[in-house]
């Protein structure tokens, strides 16, 4: 490689001195500077933010930080054509505190007056241009693009309220959190796990289904209404995310008793987000025939235990207890107990199963209140909406009487005889809400009781 050493190039002749040949790059040394070629039409940023009144000078661009207060940017004075001043918001506050841009002296866009700049984010570059017209603004954006602080996350249907997204699995599937969020109160997302309710016994006069399992942890940062179940005062119902997958087990409803001793009924599966379980709703009890034990150890007349207890069955030898609520426990109680059989000759009926908030109702003779428990209200959604509701009873009695309602929350209703050897049969429980089935009526081969309904998971966090 060659190399000159001179103090001056001049051209020989002419006013042109040309440096290089076509598709040649001509480059300064790492660290040289050049004065005489004018500037390229951009500044050099001072990254140091000014956060009180200043002179520009020209060349530079500035940060403007008004965290504090208004600021005032006065232009250079007595500027040359080609002067270039850039000045932008440095942490988006200027909707809030102004930044004054003082002309001192010149026309700004040929009006003597001084400027005012009050967008959320607003960048300018100013270019001074003659006596006439002044500062002219070549360049007016709002350059306010940001790294996202929030967690970001995919999985299930997403829907969007507020300032909060919602993520809702009605099947398995995986929350997979790919960024978590800057502020670690935002890390703590809301949930609901909502389990499989449990099927409406075997054979007839049987109880219903206890709901499945009810959870609910409502973070304060994200704007809904919770339900009374919120376990958020209590730190390990809490889920804090990171940038994992987290797998979701959506449970099944549980199978409705068939007709005969040998169809049995079963508990509902549980829902997991997490460290989070909802265990499934228990089965409702059967009727016992005088003196007779139940053909299959599963079809006692006691109703099963579960998140919320399936109802006792009718018993012609004395009322049946129902199942338990909140197995296994947990606090806030995640399901409320069934309501016992009723035991009274041919006149016996099932008693409810139990909601998330309210125990299934006791069978009567006349069977006049044996239904589901009440589940729970939130917001979580988006829209209110109930949860985790008891199946109805079956009831053996009243001929033309209204079926058991199921307990708000998806609860099935229980059947009835609508008219002499005429039963209208149990429903099931509605899918992903947890609701218990209702229990069957009488002896009819067709006549089965109510399935319970799917459970469902909710997860809800800041997202802006």
């Amino acid at each position: 490689m060659s190399k000159i050493e001179v103090n001056q190039i001049s051209s020989q002749c002419g006013s042109t001195l040309t440096i290089g040949q076509s598709g040649d790059t001509i480059q300064l040394a790492c660290g040289a500077t050049q004065t005489g070629f004018g500037r390229t039409g951009t500044v050099n940023w001072d990254t140091t933010a000014k956060t009180a009144s200043f002179t520009a000078v020209s060349g530079n661009g500035y940060f403007v930080n008004t965290t504090s207060g208004t600021i005032t940017v006065t232009l250079p004075a007595s500027p040359s054509a080609g002067d270039i001043v850039s000045i932008a918001d440095y942490t988006n506050t200027w909707q809030t505190n102004n930044v004054t841009v003082a002309r001192n002296g010149s026309p700004i866009g040929g009006v003597s007056q001084d400027a005012s700049l009050s967008t959320e984010g607003q960048s300018v570059t100013f270019i001074y241009v003659d006596g006439t017209e002044g500062w002219k603004n070549v360049q007016d954006s709002t350059s306010n693009v940001t790294g996202n602080p929030f967690l970001i996350a995919t999985g299930g249907t997403v829907t969007t309220c507020g300032n909060c997204k919602i993520h809702t699995f009605t099947s398995p599937g995986t929350f997979c959190v790919s960024k978590a969020a800057c502020c670690s109160a935002n890390n703590e997302v809301s949930y609901m796990v909502v389990a499989g309710g449990g099927g409406g016994g075997s054979s007839w006069r049987s109880g219903g289904g206890g709901a499945g399992g009810f959870r609910e942890v409502k973070n304060p940062v994200t704007s809904y209404t919770a339900s009374p179940l919120d376990g958020y005062p209590s730190a390990p119902n809490r889920v804090t995310v990171t940038a994992t997958s987290f797998p979701i087990t959506v449970g099944g409803g549980g199978t409705g008793g068939g007709p005969n001793f040998a169809c049995s009924a079963s508990n509902g599966s549980n829902s997991i987000f997490s460290t989070i379980t909802s265990a499934g709703g228990g089965f409702g009890g059967t009727y016992t025939p005088p003196s007779a034990p139940p053909a299959e150890p599963s079809d006692a007349t006691i109703g099963n235990p579960g998140g919320s207890g399936g109802g006792g069955g009718g018993d012609n030898e004395g009322p049946s207890a129902a199942g338990s609520g909140n197995t296994p426990p947990v606090s806030p109680p995640q399901g409320q107990s069934g309501g016992n059989g009723c035991g009274s000759g041919a006149n016996s009926s099932g008693g409810g199963g139990g909601g998330a908030l309210q125990s299934g109702s006791n069978g009567g003779s006349p069977a006049t209140s044996n239904t589901g428990g009440d589940g729970a209200q939130t917001s979580i959604s988006g829209s209110a909406t109930y949860y985790a509701g008891g199946g109805g009873g079956g009831q053996y009695v009243t001929i033309g009487s209204a079926n058991p309602a199921g307990g708000a929350g998806g609860g099935g209703q229980g059947g009835t005889e609508s008219s002499p050897g005429v039963y209208c049969g149990a429903t099931n429980g509605t899918a992903n809400t947890g609701g218990g089935g209702g229990g069957k009526s009488g002896t009819n081969i067709a006549n089965t009781s109510g399935s319970g309904g799917s459970g469902i998971v909710i997860i809800r966090y800041k997202y802006q």
